[in-house]
This record gives structure tokens, sequence and C-alpha cells, in this order.
């Protein structure tokens, strides 16, 4: 297990926009979400011991910030050709089993966690009411093995800043997880092993 933090994209950026199929094969954009009051991205994948890791944790702040009005969404950007467990057909019994209750997109070319700048799996992005990056980085300081439990103090604090129309501290953990599977000649220039 390599360990890579995030690329860290700077704050303020503008959300990349992104069309991709769920584990159903219906396509979801950001403009499904026109209104919500903030938006969280999630890189994760199914066979990352980090993910694996945190995922109850964050099935549980899925569903209580949905509940808050966000809309949330996870992304597997993984080579799914040289990684199986992260197949589509993965992904769906991965939703089931973690009680997903966002959708969880697949990013067959890679080109939207280019476009996050994404690194690794669970990589965190938390964009305003103005789609306008206000938080990436870690969910919390757990970590496998830390002995540190699964709070998502750090996610949650931003969501609540930005529900709260607070400003999120500028300085902000990288996430630290598997790096992305890029598919052989795809890796992106900021990403370093």
């Amino acid at each position: 297990m390599v360990e890579t933090a995030s690329a860290m994209l700077a704050l303020g950026t503008k959300i990349p926009d992104f069309r991709l199929p769920d584990t159903t094969g219906k396509i979801v954009s950001i403009d499904d979400y026109k209104g919500a009051p903030a938006l969280l991205v999630a890189f994760i994948c199914n066979h990352c011991p980090f993910v694996k890791h945190v995922r109850q944790g964050l099935a549980a702040l899925g569903r209580d910030y949905q509940a808050r009005g966000v809309a949330v969404v996870a992304i597997n950007s993984n080579d799914v050709a040289r990684y199986p467990d992260d197949s589509p057909q993965k992904m769906a019994e991965e939703v089931a089993l973690a009680g997903y209750t966002f959708p969880y997109l697949l990013d067959d070319s890679q080109e939207v966690a280019k476009e996050y700048r994404a690194a690794c799996t669970p990589d965190f992005y938390v964009f305003d009411t103005e789609r306008r990056l206000a938080y990436r980085g870690q969910m919390d300081d757990s970590r496998p093995g830390n002995g540190k439990p699964v709070t998502g103090a750090d996610l949650r604090a931003a969501l609540d800043a930005v529900l709260e129309k607070r400003p999120v501290p500028a300085e902000q953990k990288p996430s630290i997880g598997c790096n992305i599977k890029w598919k052989p000649g795809n890796e992106p220039d900021y990403f370093s092993a």
C-alpha cells in the first residue's frame, strides 16, 4: 500500500464539470444539483484500504449532509481493466455493502480526475453555493492502523462552514490514500509517484 497525498486543487477554483454514468448507467452531471447549498465530490474506489477504512463513516456523512440539502457524489477514476475489483459491477456491490445513498460514478476516461487534480483515494472536494472550491483534503486524521476513530471531523467542519456561510479555514490537510490507478500513458503531470 503506497501512500499518496492530494494534489490540492487551488481554493476558489470553479467546479469542473462532469457527465458520468452511475452504477445503473444513468448519466449524472453537476447540472442535476442546481440549487444545492454545497456539493461534495469524493474520489474513491472499491479496493483501496484507505477507502475501506472510511467507507462506513463516508456513508454516514453522506446521509447526514444530504438531509441538510448537500449534493454528494463519489467518482471512481481507476483503470478498471487493470483493477477489475473497481469495475462497474463491483461498484454496484460496493454501494450496497457500504450503504452509500449518493451516486457512485465511473470516470472511465479519467479526464474528470485530471480536471479536479485528483491524486488519491479517497480525495474530497467541497464546493460552495457559487460552485467555488471551499475545501479539498482529508476526511479526518484517521488512517488504517493508526488507532484514530473515523469521525469525518475535517470534512464535516468544512461542510458546516459552507452551509452556515462562514469561511472555511485556508489551512487544510491533504487527504492520504492509494494513488489513482491511471491507465498506461495517462498519468497526469501533477501526479508524482
